[in-house]
């Protein structure tokens, strides 16, 4: 393939710039299989010496209780009081949450290379999710470092949640933001 067979009409340039994070969502599910397929374009990033450091915990249908329940059981009681009721109503309104799982390696370099790994993988499925006609948001709680909700939700020793990604069908696509330019954070070197 040459580079000019690459370049097409809906070019990946134009999906990541049309791609928005969604955080209202309808009530149509969205099933296991399409998420699967998914995750199987998503595993196509670029991970050093193929080492594909993840995992995935689907949690749809009545099993968002289980994750809203973990989730809530992190807060303080006040906490639990006041938003715990409303947190579990948005966690079961939302279709799909997929929790994003990262295999640590003690090694810096080899944790630093299998992070960025995993958060290309979930970029990777947000543009793909998009193409569907699917929103997501990424999230990274406090709770994702609770123990209480860490085992809650099977997680094993040495492993690093990435991200929860609530999935759905938009109820509502924010407009787009707008972005710095790369010319005013590039730093271009010529000279010794």
């Amino acid at each position: 393939m040459t580079r000019t067979d690459t370049k097409q009409a809906g070019s990946v340039a134009e999906l990541i710039k049309q791609r928005r994070t969604v955080r209202l969502f309808k009530s149509d599910a969205v099933s296991a299989e399409l998420l699967t397929e998914l995750l199987n374009v998503a595993v196509w990033a670029p991970n050093h010496g193929h080492r594909e450091p993840w995992r995935f915990i689907l949690f749809q249908g009545e099993g968002r209780a289980k994750l809203a329940q973990a989730m809530v059981q992190t807060y303080s009681a006040e906490d639990r009081e006041k938003h715990g009721n409303k947190k579990m109503e948005y966690f079961m309104q939302v279709p799909a949450h997929l929790v994003i799982v990262m295999q640590e390696d003690p090694r810096q370099k080899v944790w630093d290379e299998d992070y960025a790994a995993v958060c290309s993988l979930i970029q990777n499925f947000q543009l793909a999710a998009w193409e569907q006609g699917l929103g997501v948001v990424w999230k990274t709680n406090n709770y994702g470092y609770d123990p209480k909700f860490r085992n809650a939700i099977g997680m094993q020793p040495g492993e690093k949640i990435v991200g929860v990604l609530h999935v759905g069908y938009p109820e509502v696509i924010p407009p787009a933001r707008p972005r710095t330019s790369a010319e005013e954070r590039l730093t271009i070197v010529e000279h010794t």
